[in-house]
């Protein structure tokens, strides 16, 4: 990419720019990446360039277009933010340093890691929006040059494009740039899946351009008859848009009719409903499939009718309607957005402001401050960016926009955290339902709520909202903590007891404040919390109590806490394959709702008289457990025994299925326990097997033999699923 196309894009949009920023930036760049190649060969210039030609498209200001050449000098060279600060300025320095990965911190793990990164970025983006413009920018070119780097990096990097990139991109309405990301995700993702249905699209692409040809022309003709002027265009859906189909609807690609959606780009509001008639009365709609997206804009000022209707030779084909404004901030997104409000206010052009306020923002940011465990955080920010939406009213007639299968819960903590926490039922329009009552397009919502209800943990189970599950698990974590504190108090008084000393007098005297400290812990109640976890025994605050007290274990012999809250197992040793630091002996069992096979980064949970319970790092119902009961745990190398596991296939409902997927699992040396198999919706049928397995290895690549098989739709491990899922 060479300098003058970047200038060259730039003052197509922004003619009046002083470019002497670029040019200084472009030349300083290229001496500080001098020598460095990137995995594809190519010299490291060659990046920064692509990365400020995408932010040109999305019509970022000069300093943004500086910031996006000099992104990587930071983390790949000597150069310092404050280097840039003095060789440009404050806001350049500004968008480098929130676009620049925390690579040079040393992290326990690698998903504390990404949720660190996400967290500067996220601050960052709170701050200037262009951080986040720029990271997506970042992400596509590295996202085109995925093909050079190890299979696992491709993997991991996909998964994170797919799970947090392209839905950042849905956010902000840039859908060229969020389709890219999920094709690109998908290639790296589904290589055989991807593979076949390029494949097949090929094969009647030639059959394809002229259907599209014929569609267009019998369009413009149906819209000039009726004295609208308009552009007609047809386009072929994404891959990704099609798997998703043919996995959400059980459908062979040879089952799919509308592949190809068309657009009709008009001059006014008016005109696009005067289109929507035109295309309603030359052919049949499909019931269901309309809906008006310009009288009820999406959060991210997304505007269209969009309608599918039965076409030529009795086709499906989707149609969207709108005009150029809509257009442009269709495919721009969030600049276009910005742009076209400004100057119609000013009558001058303007660039997106680093200040622009999102609700879904301001949600991700509350749970910035609130979350520390990385799994979980990533875990809602994931929920949060789910881009499939409902839209209903509130009483006062404003509109809220929530996840997709939000019940009345979510829309109580959306209105407010303390009328969710508070809650005890809904009204939908006019008619009493039950919380877990899920939300339609259109309803109006109102929230009865009494002082006296609190949450409860089958909340966690109705709810889908990452704002309503965040706060929920906090709620119930400080409930837990509260009944621990308690616990640990009673433990530790009736010790002292047998000493002859008094709590109360020890915790006014300061004593007790003092040993906690001198254990590490930053306060009392923190103490007496992880006593009533049963992490540290009240032995050893005792012992730090009375340093020079004799025959103190024998004076509080068999009362120890790891005996009450952490039994033994009968044999000497352990034969589970587990181990935790500093303990021998210890009774495990493994979470059925995860269930963690060696290779899986794990984490133990402590069960008062129960043991130890093994979780997956990152499974949800983990999440909902106070970090303070949780323990390190690892696998022993030396133990070897294989577990049954669990794994949900989900397939299109034909003759052959279950046999074709026990002989795939057979063909890998794994014996099947047990196995099922129902019809469920729309043409589509669940294989439940229950196998045996000896490490994560084993199972993925079972995972992804199944995967390969014609007419597989979804393959899950552990998730319990049943038919009446699906109902």
């Amino acid at each position: 990419m060479k300098l003058q196309q970047i200038i060259a894009a730039v003052q197509e949009y922004y003619p009046s720019a002083d470019l002497e920023p670029i040019r200084k930036a472009f030349n300083y760049v290229r001496q500080c990446h001098d020598g460095q190649m990137r995995a594809s060969g190519e010299p490291y210039i060659t990046h920064v360039a692509e990365v400020a030609f995408l932010a040109c498209r999305l019509k970022l200001d000069i300093s943004s277009i500086v910031a996006a050449l000099l992104h990587d000098t930071v983390e790949d060279t000597n150069i310092t933010i404050d280097d840039i600060k003095k060789e440009f300025n404050e806001d350049v320095a500004h968008l480098v340093g929130g676009v620049t990965k925390l690579n040079r911190v040393n992290f326990s793990s690698r998903a504390e890691q990404q949720a660190e990164n996400f967290r500067k970025m996220l601050l960052a983006m709170a701050r200037d929006i262009r951080v986040l413009l720029l990271k997506l920018c970042d992400r596509t070119h590295n996202m085109r040059t995925l093909e050079f780097l190890s299979e696992p990096r491709q993997m991991r990097i996909a998964q994170e494009t797919l799970d947090i990139y392209a839905p950042l991109a849905h956010r902000l309405g840039i859908y060229w740039m969020k389709s890219e990301l999920e094709d690109l995700s998908f290639r790296y993702l589904k290589p055989t899946i991807y593979t076949g249905i390029k494949e097949k699209i090929n094969q009647k692409k030639r059959e394809r351009e002229r259907y599209i040809e014929d569609v267009v022309a019998l369009i413009s003709r149906e819209l000039s008859e009726n004295n609208i002027k308009g552009s007609v265009f047809g386009r072929p859906k994404t891959f990704y848009s099609i798997y998703h189909k043919m996995e959400t609807q059980a459908l062979n690609f040879d089952d799919l009719y509308d592949l190809i959606a068309f657009r009709i780009i008009v001059d006014s509001t008016m005109d696009c409903y005067a289109a929507l008639g035109v295309v309603h009365a030359a052919w049949k709609p499909i019931p269901g499939r309309f809906k008006d997206y310009i009288a009820m804009p999406k959060p991210n000022g997304y505007q269209s009718l969009h309608t599918a209707v039965i076409g030529p030779k009795a086709a499906r084909i989707e149609i969207q309607i709108r005009n150029q404004q809509m257009h442009d901030i269709a495919e721009k997104g969030i600049a276009a957005h910005w742009i076209y409000k400004e100057t119609s206010k000013t009558g001058k052009a303007k660039t997106i402001p680093a200040s622009i306020e999102f609700a879904w923002l301001k949600d991700l940011l509350e749970s910035e401050r609130l979350l520390r465990d990385p799994h979980e955080f990533m875990s809602l920010i994931k929920d949060g960016l789910f881009p499939q939406e409902v839209y209903v009213f509130s009483p006062k007639g404003d509109l809220l926009a929530l996840p997709i299968n939000a019940t009345a819960i979510d829309f109580a903590f959306q209105v407010h955290s303390e009328v969710g926490m508070h809650c005890t039922g809904a009204r939908v329009n006019g008619q009493q339902v039950p919380l877990s009552h899920k939300l339609q397009n259109g309803d109006t919502v109102e929230i009865n709520t009494s002082p006296n209800r609190t949450p409860s943990k089958d909340w966690l189970r109705m709810v889908v909202s990452s704002k309503a599950k965040q706060r929920i698990r906090n709620w119930l974590k400080a409930e837990e903590r509260a009944k621990s504190v308690l616990v640990g108090k009673e433990l530790l008084a009736k010790d002292l007891r047998k000493l002859k000393l008094n709590l109360p007098k020890l915790i006014k005297d300061g004593e007790l404040e003092e040993a906690a400290k001198e254990l590490g812990y930053k306060d009392l109640d923190l103490l007496l919390a992880e006593i009533g976890y049963g992490k540290i025994t009240s032995t050893a605050v005792v012992e730090k109590l009375l340093p020079e007290e004799e025959d103190l274990e024998a004076k509080l012999a068999d009362d120890s806490v790891l005996q009450r809250h952490l039994p033994r197992s009968a044999e000497h040793g352990d034969h589970t394959g587990v181990q935790v630091n500093g303990m021998e002996g210890l009774v495990f069992k493994f979470a059925k709702c995860c269930e963690p096979l060696p290779g899986d980064d794990i984490l133990g949970f402590v069960t008062r008289g129960r043991g130890v319970t093994i979780h997956k790092r990152g499974c949800t119902q983990a999440m909902s457990f106070d970090y303070r009961r949780l323990i390190d745990v690892h696998w022993d190398p030396n133990a070897k025994a294989e577990r049954t596991i669990h794994i949900n296939v989900i397939t299109i409902d034909k003759v052959g299925m279950l046999a074709a997927l026990s002989q795939c699992i057979a063909a890998h040396g794994v014996h099947i326990v047990a196995a099922q198999a129902a019809a469920i919706q729309n043409g589509k049928a669940l294989h439940r097997f229950d196998i045996s397995v000896e490490n994560k290895a084993q199972a993925s690549t079972i995972v992804r033999a199944l995967e390969k098989l014609d007419g597989v739709i979804q393959v899950e491990r552990n998730r319990n699923l049943a038919p009446s899922d699906f109902e």
